[in-house]
């Protein structure tokens, strides 16, 4: 839950502060769907980063911890993959929704932002 809400905030601030950009880039023609796959897909290269990152770290730190864990293994592939698809998916929603209001930006207005 933490983790969406701070991919969200980020995500929506970066959407803010580009709000500019993205009216010049549909002023000049592009669609909705280019907008929405820049802002996810960015957002995503990030998450997925940070889920490599995490995966790497998890396995180190599970090895000193094997004593504290109760009923699975140190390495336990399906608690891993869950994990992993699960935070993924939470960050996608999270990235989602910032990206499909900037697809509702006037470029008119965004234009007259600053």
């Amino acid at each position: 839950m933490l983790a969406g809400v701070g991919i969200y905030g980020v995500m929506a601030y970066s959407v803010r502060q580009r709000t500019h950009e993205i009216g010049v880039r549909m002023a000049l023609g592009a669609s909705a769907s280019d907008v929405l796959n820049l802002v996810v897909g960015q957002g995503m290269t990030l998450a997925a980063i940070g889920v490599g990152i995490g995966l790497i770290a998890a396995f180190g730190l599970t090895r000193l911890m094997t004593n504290l864990l109760f009923g699975i293994s140190a390495s336990d592939p399906q608690t891993f993959i869950l994990i992993a698809l699960l935070i993924t998916g939470v960050s996608f929603a999270a990235c989602y929704i910032p990206a499909r209001r900037a697809t509702r930006v006037d470029p008119m207005r965004a234009l007259r932002y600053e």
